[in-house]
């Protein structure tokens, strides 16, 4: 960041700025000295983002002496510029680009197997090692000759990722908040997804709902959902699903595969969520994301030594036995379950994308 001081009467020799940042963002040094040339000093400053969101330049300073050097001269402004502080995008697109050469991905040209997808393609002829249950009979009865459908994939459907913000999703995993894990996943999936002709957009909720950036499509546009991911900020409020999942449902005017990062305490405090679950699957597709808590699972497999360390292994034990439990309910209820240790979740949700794809779920 440069800060730039125009003089347009007599100039200093040399003149300080300093500036300030929200606690987002470290400015360095902060405060530095520039000469003045040609009636103008220019200073730069260093950005270090310290964790992801809106990054806020909160106040600029600039002084310098008078003619006589007796007094200072100074101005004081507050831009308020935003910037936007994301997650490694390198990453995730490396990430895409190794799965696409792995898994050959549908929707990225057009497939011609029989069966792969649902829009009709074109008739060719049929030729040896095809299948013949796509033959077209009453086409090939009419040009004389054996005729097959080519299928492709479906285009441009409506991806929405519902991101829970609330006090539960801004705890640490392995020493990452799961709501940045969350967005991580999110963005590999959304990055595939917009490669793929589909529509994509984030919905962030905590007690209410805090923003909804509606669907965009083509790979140009992942800059702008980058933007939006980092406008999903840290929260100390519990999740209101009624008033959340609500207001998503209602805003979606087609039927879309909706992909949901939360994380839950027991099945108690799960009881609402089922229930507006269960109101989004009437009309959606929903694709359920849970983090596995390794830690959780250690402390239950741990070998007790002494009655606390007891304690503990019952309490995790049954604290798993619940989230068991809450995850059958999901099932039985229809949603698709994405159930996966915190450091391959993106892996785990984008093959789930994929068979959903492949098995014309969507």
């Amino acid at each position: 960041m440069s800060l730039k001081v125009i003089f347009e009467r007599r100039a200093p020799a040399v003149a300080e700025a300093a500036a300030e940042a929200n606690a987002r963002l470290v400015l360095t040094p902060e405060r530095t000295t520039a000469r003045v040339r040609q009636g103008q000093a220019e200073a730069t400053f260093e950005l270090t983002p310290v964790r992801r969101g809106e990054g806020e330049i909160e106040r600029i300073w600039a002084r310098w002496r008078g003619p006589f050097g007796l007094m200072w001269k100074q101005i004081a402004e507050a831009p308020k510029r935003i910037i936007p502080i994301t997650p490694n995008v390198a990453a995730v697109k490396d990430e895409a680009i190794r799965l696409f050469a792995r898994e050959a991905l549908f929707g990225l040209k057009t497939q011609l197997e029989t069966g792969d997808g649902s829009e009709f393609h074109a008739l060719r002829e049929l030729v040896p090692g095809m299948d013949r249950r796509a033959v077209d009979w009453k086409q090939s009865a009419r040009h004389g000759k054996l005729l097959v459908k080519e299928f492709r994939t479906e285009r441009n459907h409506p991806v929405i990722f519902a991101i829970d913000t609330g006090r539960l999703m801004c705890e640490p995993l392995l020493g990452v908040p799961r709501i940045d894990r969350a967005i991580n996943a999110a963005l590999l999936m959304a990055f595939v997804s917009l490669k793929l002709g589909d529509r994509v957009g984030f919905f962030g909720f905590d007690v209410k709902p805090r923003l909804f950036s509606g669907t965009v499509s083509g790979a140009h546009a992942f800059p702008f959902l980058q933007r939006i991911a980092a406008r999903l900020d840290y929260s100390a409020e519990e999740t209101n699903y009624t008033l959340g999942l609500t207001q998503l449902g209602a805003a979606l005017e087609r039927r879309a595969l909706v992909v949901v990062f939360t994380d839950f305490a027991d099945a108690t405090s799960a009881e609402l969520m089922l229930e507006n679950v269960g109101r989004l699957l009437k009309r959606h597709l929903v694709l359920f994301v849970i983090f596995r808590d390794e830690e959780l699972e250690a402390i239950a497999r741990r070998e007790p030594v002494d009655p606390e360390a007891v304690s503990r292994a019952v309490t995790a034990e049954a604290l798993l036995r619940e989230r068991d439990l809450v995850i059958a309910r999901l099932v039985r209820m229809g949603a698709h379950i994405v159930d996966a240790p915190a450091a391959s979740v993106g892996t785990a949700l984008l093959s789930s994308y994929i068979d959903l794809k492949r098995r014309d779920l969507l």
